[in-house]
This record gives structure tokens, sequence and C-alpha cells, in this order.
């Protein structure tokens, strides 16, 4: 079975925003030269206004110019980087909302609509914080350090040394708390996405719980989810602050280490590492002054860690709904315009099977060489035990299944990608379960069709026998799920979909009478039956009053030929 593949783009990191986030970290540099020579200055007997000029220095540059320039270096940097986060995120929600429209609604290793929702909406706002503070962080730790250890080594290799070996130790540990960090926070993330699919799936059911009396335990579950989701925020934040910890204990070493070496230095119990000559205060004092600078970066990473594990954690989702899946044919290709007047003078459509073949991922064949012959303006049932496929042989006519080989023809033609959204338009379909959306009657029986009039969705209402109900009246709001609406009313809603396109000359209907009263059935069936004079039918049901009032019944079994049983 053909599938498809997103490509989700990459981060770019902005060069002018990095280049003025890590410059601003190296105007330390001449700050702690210039207090270095007012030391030395001083130590050397000079006399206090020799400290001036370095002192003027240090304010001009720290406070005046240094100060003002690296706070702007920042800010426009960060400014810079957010901007192109959010572009790039908006760019991510985009793909991932376009991959998860071109599957197939049937694909059954489709997110459920909740977990969707909060990966898409709010595990990838995870994304930003990594992309605005860890990748310019990372940056830094890959400029600062090496241009500290290039000034440091002239004076020290000593000193240098220290810092080369202190440095690694962190990444190193980093890494291996990173791998823990990333696995807990996508295992939180999974869980909360999981318990936001429960209470949305719940919620839309809730009036059945009450009915089943299956409230206590929808909450006691719901409860256990939650408790699990505070669980894994503890261990995701535990992580971190372990992180964080280590990494300060690492920097303290790493600075008491340069700090003793230059202490007994200038003591003169040490004389080696300093190329041949002695160390002086004003060398000593500037080394020490850039040692913590040097592990600033590495600090600064420590302090973003979690948004990283988090960040990947959140593309790591977004990667897994834009994943491979059952494509929806025909998705992206535009359907050639066909006049409603055309359709109305063409003559309703017949239907060739042949040979097809159609298996779910992972799943045995439903049909291996199938085979069925609808004539035009035929009403044929489609009768078979639960699993058969009747339910997937519409959805392969309506083009919402991929056919794995085979042939389908309506009117002649070939059911393609290139053809199936022009045939979606001749075809009206009624699933099992329509879909009561949180907007007026009106609007859910004309689902934004244009030129749809208020005289037509009353014809279309009254049709459906749905004239006397007083929840079922066009202006009147429905919530999302249909709630104040009956089984039975919700089936004459879609039976109004159908009847507000009335060009439609191919009416797939799947299950239209289950678990409707035999009164409600009859009523239902009444209406279909009007609305499919003239037109090609193809009903899957259990129903055998429904079955009995059609042209014809075919018996749908999996793997095997369609057997007809009655003409």
């Amino acid at each position: 079975m053909p599938t498809t593949r997103l490509s989700l783009p990459r981060f770019i990191l902005p060069r002018a925003a990095s280049l003025a986030q890590g410059g601003a970290a190296l105007l330390w540099l001449p700050q702690a030269a210039l207090l270095a020579w007012a030391v030395q200055a001083m130590l050397a007997g000079a006399p206090w206004r020799a400290a001036l000029l370095p002192a003027a220095g240090v304010l001009l540059l720290g406070v005046l110019l240094l100060g003002v320039l690296r706070a702007g270096c920042e800010a426009w940097g960060a400014r810079r980087m957010y901007a192109a986060a959010r572009d790039h995120l908006s760019t991510l929600r985009a793909q991932v909302a376009q991959a998860l429209a071109q599957r197939s609604p049937l694909d059954r290793q489709r997110a459920q609509s909740g977990q969707a929702a909060s990966v898409i909406a709010e595990q990838a706002e995870a994304i930003v914080p990594y992309l605005v503070r860890y990748k310019p962080a990372r940056w830094k730790v890959m400029l600062v350090p090496l241009v500290i250890l290039a000034v440091v080594t002239p004076l020290s290799w000593i000193a240098a040394l220290i810092l080369l070996i202190a440095a690694p130790l962190i990444p190193v540990f980093m890494a291996l708390v990173g791998m823990g960090a990333q696995a807990a926070s996508r295992a939180q993330m999974v869980e909360m996405g999981g318990m936001n699919a429960f209470l949305l799936d719940r919620l839309r059911g809730l009036a059945t719980l009450r009915a089943l009396d299956a409230v206590d335990a929808t909450a006691a579950r719901l409860d256990a989810s939650s408790q699990s989701v505070r669980r894994r925020t503890m261990v995701v934040l535990r992580i971190a602050f372990l992180s964080s910890a280590v990494l300060e204990l690492f920097s303290a070493l790493g600075v008491a280490m340069v700090a003793a070496f230059i202490g007994f230095s200038l003591l003169g119990s040490i004389n080696f590492g300093t190329w041949g000559r002695e160390l002086s205060l004003g060398q000593g004092l500037f080394i020490l002054l850039l040692a913590p600078a040097f592990f600033e970066p590495l600090r600064e990473l420590a302090a973003v860690w979690h948004d990283k594990a988090a960040g990947e954690a959140g593309l790591a989702g977004l990667h897994d709904l834009a994943a491979e899946g059952v494509p929806l044919p025909g998705a992206g290709v535009a359907a050639a315009a066909v006049s409603a007047a055309a359709m109305a003078v063409a003559p309703p459509p017949a239907i060739e099977i042949h040979q097809l073949r159609f298996a779910h991922p992972g799943e045995a064949r439903v049909f291996d060489g199938f085979d069925l012959t609808v004539r035009a303006g035929e009403h044929v049932a489609l009768l078979g035990a639960s699993g058969a496929g009747k339910t997937t042989l519409l959805s392969l006519l309506a083009g919402l299944l991929p056919a794995s080989g085979g042939e389908i023809r309506i009117g002649g033609v070939r059911l393609t990608d290139g053809t199936v959204n022009t045939l979606r338009q001749r075809m009206a379909w009624m699933g099992q379960r329509p879909h009561v959306f949180a907007a007026s009657v009106s609007q859910n029986v004309t689902l934004g069709r244009v030129g749809a009039h208020a005289a037509q969705v009353t014809q279309a209402l009254h049709l459906a026998d749905l004239a006397a109900v007083a929840q079922a009246q066009p202006a009147v709001m429905l919530s999302d799920g249909g709630q104040g609406l009956s089984g039975g009313e919700a089936v004459r809603l879609a039976l109004a979909r159908v009847a507000l396109h009335p060009h439609a000359d191919l009416l797939l209907v799947d299950e239209p009478t289950a678990h409707l009263d035999s009164e409600t059935a009859a009523r239902v069936t009444d209406a279909l039956l009007e609305l499919a004079k003239g037109k090609t039918m193809i009903v899957a049901t259990h129903d055998p009053v429904l079955a009995g009032r059609l042209q014809r019944t075919v018996q749908v079994d999996a793997l095997a030929q369609a057997q007809e049983l009655r003409a």
C-alpha cells in the first residue's frame, strides 16, 4: 500500500543573532584585562593616579559601552531568535496539520483527536524554549571557551590544561543525564497526550456515562492518569535539578583548581606551567577572572538542558503525527469543476469493481480479487457478518481508502488519485455515526456548501422528517456531538445533509437503521428511498427489513466474491 512521509524542516540558527549573543559573552575579556592591569600597576609601586586610566577604561567599557552593548546584543539576538523560532514552529504545525489532512480518516494508526491537539498545541510549545535558549547556549559553548583557552594558553599552559580537562567532563555527564531526561520527557508527554485524549473522549460521551452509571469509574481512571502524569513530571524535574547540581560542582572544582595553581605559583611553590617565566599577579588575576567566564556557557547549557529534553520530545511528537500512514486518495489534487446542471442531466453511474484487493497495514487482506457490478440507478444492499468488509467497500468506493490493487470504475471513469475528487462531487455519504458539530442546525446541514439557501435547508429537514422536532429547527444551536438530539434524530440530520445535495447521483449509506427502534428505522428507510429515486445507491446493513425493500441484495464475504442473494 502506498504511504507518504512528511519531512519536517530543520531549524537554521539565525547567523546574525547567534553572533550577537555569542559575541556579547566575549565582551568580558577586555574588562578583565583592564582590571588586572590596574592591580598590577598598583602592586608595582606606581602612584594611585596610575590606576585612573585603567579605572576609566573599566568604567567606560563596563558601564557606558560594554554594559549597554552587551545588553543590547543579548536583547537583539534573543528577539531575533524568538521570532525565528516562532516562525519555525508555525511551519512545523502547518506541515503536521497538512500531513494529518492528507491521511485517510479511516487510518487505524491515526492519532486520536485529543492526543493530536495536545501534541500540536501544548507539547509543541516546548520547542520554542529549546530553539531560543538551548541552540544559542550550545553555540556559545563551542565559541567562548575556545577563545578563552586561546587567551589563557600563552600565559600558562597548566591553567589552560586544567580548563581543558575540566570542560569535557561536563558535556559527557550531561549527555549521560540527557538520555534519561529525554526519555523521561517523552514518556511524560505521551502520558499527557493520552490523558487529554481520554478526557476528551469521556466528555463527548458524558451523557452515556451518566446513563450507564459509570461516572465514578471514569473519574477514578482519570485520577489515576493524572497521578501518573504527576509522577512522570517529578521524574523530569528531578533529572533537571540533578544535572544543574552536577554542573555547578564541576564548574566550582575547575575554578578552584585554577585558583589553587595561581596561588601556589605566586607563592613560589610551583615553578612550572608558565612557559619558563614567573606568573605575575596581573597575569594570575586575569586568568582567575576568566576562569568563571570559561564555565559560564557550560552552566547556561546545563540550565537549559531540560528545555532540550522537552523540545526534542515535542519534536518527536510532531514527527510521530507526521509519520507514515494510510494516505487519503486525491489529497492535494484539485478537482475538476463540474456544474450542477451537468450533474442534473447526467445518468446515474454504474459501478464496476474488478479484482479488488485491500488490506489494512499489518493485518490480513479484507479483499483479494473481489468483483462486483452495480447497474446504473440500482439500489443494492450489502449484507455480511461484522468485519466482512461492508464499510471498507463503501470507503473504497468513496475514495476514503486507497486500494492495494484491482480497479474501480464509477460511471465508466476509473477511480484514481487524479479523478477521485471529481467523482466525489457526484457522491453523497451517510455514515453509521454521523458527527454533529457545535453549530446551528442549518450549518450542520449545509456543511459550508456555497449557495445553500434557508428554503433548501427547511425542505431538506422536512424530507428527513425533522420539521416537527423542536431541537432540529434551522436556527437552533447544537453542541459538539449533538447533545439534545436522539440517535434517530442524528441519523435523520445526516439524511438532511444528503437531501441538500440533490445532484449527487451515487448514495453510499452505511448502517442507516442501526441502533434505531422499528418505528424510527421505518421512517428513516422511507426518507432514504425517497431520496434515492433515480439514483444509484449502495447500502451496507444488517437490517433484513431495509435489505428487503431494496432491489438487490449482495452477500459480502471476506476474501470471496460477492454473492448475489436476490435480484
